[in-house]
């Protein structure tokens, strides 16, 4: 067992994202021991049912721990930690449903992160990021930040520029992984297996190369033949695993690979592609928000609640030996493969190359800074890097073409008048934002987007002038 036992705190504890993340501590306990775990969240009322889910799952399967707590005091939270796994919300899914079905109305794309839906959250998000480091910097001046909260390249831009000189601040997306771990199969490898190569913005951008890591050879080739001639699902069966959405948006990757068929995009790009499609795809009246209110977050307060009705994890039909297979506890990688949860393995696999200097591969947003020769060097790219216990260390991708750079100028320019706009509320900048984006264009449609926006965030936006 390594010596030192680090301090974790989960910032954003009452996600349904958490259970899965601290079961995935469980798993490597013996590659990454901690003394201390903390969950963090403004809503208490949210975050009870899965802080009392964690005093039995650790109970049981992580007696080593000195202290497990779950707090909305922030002082409480933020002292003496290593690490802080941020996965915030603002506004809740209550706002997410608003920020889908307002452009909706219009025609316009209604998505999470995407358009003029990842405008708003994007709003909320850079205002409650801010805040949220301050408090932490005051009670962990050397704590690493690792920040999964959307939209994840808003808030790169957001606090490269409020906290220039913070190299621990990193902001990651699970989404390259999940795409890896689902046609990674195609060449016969698991997402372990290979180690990527991917340039653009965060739900913005391409692979360019897989890696066999034990044979060095390139088997992104191998993935594109496959897509290019469909039927993928035939040899992966995803649709056994994943629900309609998810189902359509994988499908739809084989598309974008048939229409421009040299890499592997991002899913993300569909809604940037083919606006058009995505619009018509979409239910007005019941969009993602509404299948994840009516699903994941029914599904994971009623796993909690038995499990804590139950007052048992061990010998019920929840025993995370059954769950997840005794073998997984014997380290990283297959506990990794075991867990089989992106979201959760992704961040404690980043935790772990950072505190042993491992130097591991992972698709982080950093400065461009000359990665890309042929575009802004104030980007904040997403891009293969080394992780260690001095930072990201960026791998150099040289230039990029002519088409994904016009995209990625005309989405820069959307994430800049953004922050800017938030930061100096701005609602010049908030209409020019919304009107350089792809999936909007139209000034008039843009007013009528930003000013129902303005109207129902009340006071999660800046008082825009």
């Amino acid at each position: 067992m390594n010596s030192k036992r680090f301090s974790i705190c989960i910032v954003g504890g009452g996600s349904t994202y958490t259970p899965d993340m601290m079961e995935m501590l469980c798993l490597v306990k013996k590659e990454f021991p901690l003394r201390k775990i903390v969950l963090y969240d403004i809503d208490e009322k949210r975050q009870k049912p899965i802080g009392e889910f964690g005093s039995i799952l650790f109970q049981e399967y992580y007696s080593e721990l000195d202290e497990y707590i779950f707090t909305c005091d922030k002082e409480t939270a933020f002292t003496d930690i290593d690490f802080a796994l941020v996965q915030i919300r603002q506004g809740g899914l209550e706002l997410r449903e608003l920020d889908e079905k307002i452009p909706l109305k219009y025609g316009v794309i209604g998505q999470e992160t995407c358009g003029p839906g990842g405008f708003a959250y994007g709003v909320r998000s850079v205002l409650g990021m801010i805040e949220l480091i301050h408090d932490i910097r005051q009670y962990s001046k050397d704590a690493w930040i690792l920040n999964y909260s959307n939209p994840a390249a808003i808030v790169a831009e957001a606090t490269k520029r409020i906290f220039p000189d913070d190299y621990r601040i990193l902001n990651i997306c699970d989404m390259p992984i999940s795409i890896m771990d689902i046609f990674a199969p195609l060449a016969g490898l698991k997402r372990t297996d290979v180690e990527p190569r991917y340039f653009g913005l965060n739900h913005f951008g391409w692979f360019t190369h897989l890696y066999n890591k034990v044979t060095g050879i390139d088997v992104l080739p191998v993935l594109l033949d496959k897509l290019k001639n469909g039927h993928c699902d035939d040899e992966l069966h995803y649709t056994d695993k994943n629900d309609d959405y998810w189902n359509f948006t994988f499908k739809h990757l084989e598309k974008m690979v048939q229409d421009y068929p040299y890499s592997l995009p991002n899913t993300y790009l569909q809604y940037y592609l083919y606006p058009n499609t995505m619009v018509n795809h979409i239910d007005p009246n019941y969009t993602r928000a509404n299948e994840v209110i009516d699903g994941r977050e029914k599904r994971v307060k009623e796993y909690c609640q038995s499990i804590i009705d139950l007052h048992a994890i061990r010998g019920t039909q929840y025993d995370l030996d059954k769950k997840y297979a005794q073998e997984s506890h014997d380290g990283i990688e297959q506990a990794t493969v075991a867990h089989n949860d992106a979201h959760a393995t992704y961040i404690v696999e980043l935790a772990m190359s950072i505190a042993y200097n491992r130097k591991d591969t992972f698709l982080l947003m950093v400065k461009n800074n000359g990665i890309v020769n042929n575009l802004d060097d104030g980007m904040m790219l997403e891009v293969a890097c080394q992780v260690g216990n001095h930072g990201a260390e960026p791998f150099h991708v040289g230039e990029v073409p002519t088409f994904e750079k016009g995209l990625l100028e005309g989405q820069y320019a959307y994430e800049k008048l953004t922050v800017d706009a938030t930061l100096e509320g701005s609602y010049q900048k908030a209409l020019q934002a919304l009107v350089v984006n792809r999936t909007v264009v139209d000034t008039d449609l843009a007013r009528k987007i930003l000013d129902d926006y303005i109207s129902v965030n009340k006071d999660y936006f800046p008082k825009f002038k």
